[in-house]
This record gives structure tokens, sequence and C-alpha cells, in this order.
């Protein structure tokens, strides 16, 4: 196998194209939803459109994306894009950086610099990275996909293939949220030969069946967690259940109308992020339309649902395993605690079954942890494999 470099370039026909489609919206009536009650609320969504359409750049988007070496290989059969930046230091350790839904590979977008040059920022070059961040399979640029069953542990076996064979390297530190922690669980838990250690974003154990959770498994300082949980539920289950049940039918609404795909994106990022009901205050319009556009110029809405279908038909609510031994995650873990993220586990339980080095509660974020506080996650990541080898 071997990797092809890869130039991100949209054809100027497909941004037309997006234009035409926003500037023809037909628009759903909305009453009675100040305060999104109902779903995304038609005046914020409108306004937010009209930038996409009228100010938003893609191709100084584009532009930053480009300035870092992306490649392209064929691992499986499965198409898979990557970034691959090498670290500035003396001895860069490879980490692994694994998105999840509704994420891209962007999202780790300002954590490329601090970790791959650290002494740039004010750091030492002792903490340098090689950071490969791929985009998930069926996901923006790692399409088409024409493969059935791509479930989040068939994700990390393509992930140890990327990182051993087509890029050389025996080790690996990794780390993800979302999606990209149950995936850099697995590595941990079925590959732990392979890897220096993993660091999560969202808090996950393999084997778990996350409906026998109550609130008396969490300490008297963890009760928020329940609540928190308690309190996401509802925005989590309406995505769960047509991701996981019947995806092709969203599938095709949402590949017809760039509206439909970002209102279906973006009320999940701020219903999930640290933001007290005001999204451009964590992310701004830029990145907003550029999570979009992502999906949407790429074709990979549709595809990127189906992980749901793999996963939850599987598994249900609870989280695979590959064996029984303990602790489950045999590679050194940590974890970042975020308030505001929609699944949390106590640390009882997380340290009675793995190899746990690092936990740390966050004073805020949500479930988007790298995006919303990129310089904390830098810190987390610098702090916890700086001893590992």
């Amino acid at each position: 196998m071997r990797a092809e470099p890869f130039t991100i370039a949209i054809p100027q026909p497909d941004l037309d194209d997006l234009r035409r489609r926003l500037a023809a919206t037909r628009w759903a009536d909305d009453f009675g939803n100040a305060d999104w009650r109902y779903g995304v609320e038609r005046d914020w969504l409108a306004e937010m459109v009209a930038y996409w359409r009228d100010r938003f750049d893609w191709r100084a988007q584009e532009a930053a994306m480009n300035q870092y070496p992306h490649f392209r290989v064929e691992i499986q059969g499965i198409p898979i894009h990557f970034l691959h930046v090498p670290g500035q230091g003396p001895q860069p350790k490879p980490l692994l950086l694994t998105h999840g839904w509704p994420w891209t590979f962007w999202d780790f977008k300002d954590l490329i610099g601090p970790l791959t040059n650290p002494a740039a920022y004010g750091g030492s070059p002792d903490d340098a990275f090689d950071l490969v961040i791929p985009s998930l399979p069926g996901f923006g640029f790692s399409t088409p996909l024409r493969t059935t069953g791509i479930d989040a542990t068939r994700i990390a076996d393509l992930w140890v293939e990327l990182m051993r064979d087509v890029l050389g390297y025996s080790r690996f530190a990794a780390a993800g949220g979302d999606w990209g922690a149950l995936i850099t669980g697995w590595l941990g838990h079925a590959h732990a030969e392979h890897l220096i250690g993993i660091y999560l974003t969202m808090a996950m154990v393999p084997g778990l069946d996350l409906r026998t959770l109550t609130p008396g498994d969490f300490g008297p300082d963890e009760q928020w967690m329940p609540v928190r949980d308690a309190a996401a539920y509802s925005s989590i289950i309406s995505h769960v259940t047509v991701h996981s049940t019947d995806p092709q039918t969203l599938a095709y609404a949402l590949a017809d109308s760039p509206v439909g795909t970002a209102a279906w994106l973006w009320e999940r990022r701020r219903a999930w992020s640290d933001c007290q009901g005001d999204l451009l205050s964590v992310h701004n319009r830029d990145f907003l339309c550029t999570l979009a556009s992502v999906y949407w110029l790429t074709g990979s809405i549709g595809t990127s649902l189906r992980l749901y279908f793999e996963h939850f038909g599987k598994t249900g609510w609870v989280l695979p395993k590959a064996h029984d031994r303990l602790p489950a995650i045999e590679a050194p873990v940590g974890y970042a605690i975020f308030p505001q993220d929609v699944m949390h586990l106590p640390r009882a339980l997380v340290e009675a079954r793995t190899n746990l080095r690092r936990w740390t509660v966050m004073p805020g974020g949500g479930h988007f942890g790298p995006a919303e506080k990129p310089h904390w996650v830098t810190h987390e990541l610098q702090e916890f494999f700086r001893g590992l080898r």
C-alpha cells in the first residue's frame, strides 16, 4: 500500500451549484420556536445560509487546509484521506487523531501547529508529535465508500494498517472524541501492543452496557454527570434512532439540500457545545460553513450516517469488546472530562477497568473539545504523552 499526495481542489461548478441551491431554498414555516424547542430556528438558519451563500470564501478555507500535507490511500478496498504533518523536535511521537460525527478532520486544525511545532508556541520541542489525522471512511475526502459493515472496530483495524503498514510506525499514540473515542478506545483494548498510549475526550470503556449505569454508580462529586447526560439524551436519541435504523432514507433529503445538511449538522453543534444556546460564541461562521461544505461538496453526508447503522445494529448501547481481560484497555489511557459532553462515566468504574494514568475534569467545554478548547486539549495531550514511549 502506498499513500499518494492529495490536494483539496473543489471544481468551480460545484461551488456555483451550491450557491444556486442556497439561493433557491424552499423554507419551512417556523413559529413559536425562538428557544429552538422544535429544532433549528428559521431566522438564525436563514442568516447563516445568507452568509454561506454571499460571504463565505471556500477557496480561503481550502487554501488553509492545503497548507498541510494531505494524502490518500486505499486499505482493504476503502479510500482513506489523511493529513500527515511531521513534528519539529528531536524525537517526535507519532500521534493519530480521530474525529467523530458531526465532525471532520478539520476539527483538529488548531491543534496542528502547537502539537507539531511546540517551540513556536512557547513550548518544548521535546513535546513534538508527528500528526496523522484521517477522515473516517465515508466522511469528507475518504470517499466514495462502497463497502458495508464498516463500524468503529473495523476502522480501528484500518488505522493499525495505516499507521504500521502505510506509514511505518510500529507503535504510536492515539486520541479522539465521539466516534474517535470508540475507535481509539478499541485500539487501546484490542491493539495495545501497537499503542504508546491513548487519550479520550469522551469517556468510554469496552464491554460496558451504558444502560446499566445509575446515579448511584457516580461519586458524590460526580452527581452532575448523570444530570447532564439525562439532559443531553433527547438531543442524542433523535439522530441515533434514524441513523441506526434507516439512514439511507434521510440521506436522500440531506444529499439534495445543502440547507438540510447544514441544519442537521449545526443543530447538533449547538446542542452539544458549551455555548449556552449561542453557537457563534464557540464556533465562528467560517468554521461552521466549512463543516457543512466539506460534507456537502464531497457528497458524504449519507455515508457518514451509516456508521451508526453498522455500530448500533451489532451492539446497541453495549460498547464492544475483543477479550475479557482486565484492564479492558491495557494501553495507558487518559481522559478529558468536559462538563457539557453528552456521556460521562464514573471515575471509579474507569479506574477499575482500564490502565488509567490521567483523569482531568475540565472547567468548561462540551462534546467538541478539540474545536472548542484547543489550547486545553493540546496541553492535555502534551502532559499525558510526555512520559510515555
